[in-house]
């Protein structure tokens, strides 16, 4: 489904996935093998005694929500397929364990496990079969229409069909009330309104990705993390990059650092006359230390009061899944593909993310498009997840070769911004860093590593990359661990850390209160917007 883009090039090279197969192939010992086979061949024989013996007890039901369906479990027809395909793709992951060929033949086998599911077939998928039956099958007619639709479309991915009128931003979506008070070709900045007669002292900026729009921490208002905070007496701005197109060709990591981060905590220490506390989620935590770094580096620590990065990695030697990508191959073939159209398209970045979480961003649209043809709930997170931006060349050309593929972060002095060698060590602010305990980004104990580089406190919330995130208090969900020891690896941290039950929204404003002067002011009433929040960029195409 996935068209040339412009200029014929593709941002991945081909060869190197042949490579990849071709090396794992060649690298698998016959012992190796024969093992493999025996012990196969016991655990098909475990299985079909288990499965033709009506007294034998069932498997456990599993934790995976494309088999959530009753009759998953309790038919015994729909059992034995399920349980054969999970014996099956546990047997193929350990295969491929013994051999070479790395994160890419791992990604190769889950998107082979992940399509041949039986839930993605309508003869084998419960659901689909009562469906069909119900509807004289409409549903799959239906479906297929949907199925051409989409091909026609030339996305190269199933669109979500549901109500496109849920969520309208800054009505129903990123609708906090604010105003953009300043904004140059890179950002603009978003000061919101007080919720309360007076404010903390220390403002919050805070610096999102450039993958997708800022408002993933200002969703529908129940779940909004500036809502919250603005509620909690604090004054929130928010850095709101633009949509870059080929006029931003050229802006690299140096200038989304300088001309965006630093440029905004000038802004803010000049509209509140305090010290921001900054904080980040995911790329925009790396972009705000080396921000730190650079600022330590030119004797102006001082302008920042304090950092809280949540998901976000400073030391990519374990990418887990991700590291398929990051291949010298891979590297040179998208800088072609950026170098003919100038940046990386928001759909092209949506279908990778997507590939990395097939099962829930692919095949669930599948199965409830094409065969169910059911439309898919609202969700404002999802909503703002297809709501995505494009990156600069310049900017991932660095960004993939000097702290991706190079890892330069982790050397002092490894990274340059503007002549500035940059030395996460010499952050002397204080630090509290996030991780999600089921981030398959950023993977938590990879984030653990880069808090001992940053000499940061550690606290891990539950849930995923982006789920993790928006836990409010009210919800009660989740829990999160947290522990003042600092052992060598991320597994001796959670030994000693303790759980609590919630959100960890409050734990960290504790923390900000505790680092903060706790002084209150009057509430910073803003007097010369510019255009109401979320902003034009925020909105533009």
């Amino acid at each position: 489904m996935q068209a040339m883009p412009k200029g014929g090039t593709l941002p991945f090279d081909p060869l190197a996935i042949v490579q990849a197969a071709t090396e794992f192939a060649n690298s698998i010992k016959p012992g190796d093998l024969l093992e493999v086979q025996l012990q196969a061949a016991r655990q098909w024989g475990e299985f079909w005694t288990r499965a033709l013996n009506p007294m034998a007890a069932p498997r456990e039901k599993p934790r995976d929500r494309r088999f959530a369906a009753p009759e998953w479990q309790d038919d015994p027809y729909y059992r034995t397929i399920r349980d054969a395909y999970l014996l099956a793709s546990d047997q193929l992951r350990g295969l491929v364990a013994k051999g070479e060929g790395g994160a890419m033949v791992r990604f190769l086998l889950d998107q082979y496990l992940n399509a041949i599911a039986p839930s993605n077939f309508a003869a084998t998928n419960p659901e689909v079969v009562a469906r069909t039956q119900e509807s004289k099958g409409a549903n799959l007619v239906q479906g297929f229409a949907n199925l051409l639709e989409d091909v026609a479309s030339g996305q190269g991915i199933v669109r979500r069909r549901t109500d496109p009128d849920a969520f309208v931003k800054g009505e129903t979506i990123a609708a906090t009330p604010g105003q953009v008070v300043f904004q140059n070709d890179l950002f603009q900045l978003i000061q919101y309104d007080p919720a309360t007669p007076d404010v903390s002292a220390q403002p919050l900026l805070y610096v999102p990705p450039l993958v997708n729009r800022f408002y993933m921490i200002d969703l529908v208002p129940k779940s909004s993390l500036v809502r919250w905070l603005v509620d909690q007496g604090r004054t929130v701005f928010v850095i709101s990059w633009v949509n870059p197109t080929e006029a931003q060709r050229n802006k690299g990591v140096q200038e989304y650092v300088l001309e965006g981060v630093v440029e905004a905590i000038q802004i803010v220490i000049k509209r509140t006359k305090a010290r921001p506390d900054l904080f980040a989620f995911c790329l925009g935590g790396t972009l705000v230390a080396i921000a730190l770094a650079y600022l330590a580096a030119k004797g102006r620590a001082e302008e920042v009061n304090s950092a809280t990065l949540i998901g976000s990695m400073v030391d990519f030697a374990d990418m887990r899944d991700w590291s398929a990508f990051v291949h010298e191959g891979h590297l040179t073939a998208l800088e072609d593909h950026l170098e003919a159209q100038g940046f990386i398209d928001s759909l092209e970045l949506q279908r990778l993310f997507a590939a990395m979480r097939a099962n829930d961003l692919i095949w669930s649209s599948v199965v409830n498009h094409y065969l169910l043809d059911k439309p898919a709930p609202a969700s404002d997170l999802l909503y703002w997840f297809e709501d995505g931006a494009r990156i600069p060349a310049a900017f991932l050309k660095s960004y993939n070769r000097d702290i991706l593929f190079d890892n330069k972060l982790t050397k002092p002095a490894g990274f340059v911004i503007d002549g500035t060698p940059i030395d996460l060590a010499a952050i002397k602010t204080p630090m509290m860093v996030i991780a999600l305990k089921d981030d398959h980004v950023s993977a938590w104990s990879a984030v653990y590593d880069g808090a001992k580089l940053l000499n940061a406190d550690y606290v891990l919330g539950g849930s995923g990359h982006n789920a993790g995130v928006i836990n409010p208090p009210a919800a009660n969900k989740h829990g999160y661990w947290t522990s003042d020891a600092k052992p060598a690896t991320a597994d001796e941290w959670l030994e000693s850390a303790s759980k609590h039950e919630g959100s960890w929204w409050p734990y960290w404003d504790a923390w900000l209160i505790a680092h903060g002067s706790g002084e209150r002011v009057p509430a910073r009433k803003i007097k010369d917007g510019l255009e109401p929040a979320p902003g034009s960029y925020a909105k533009a195409p």
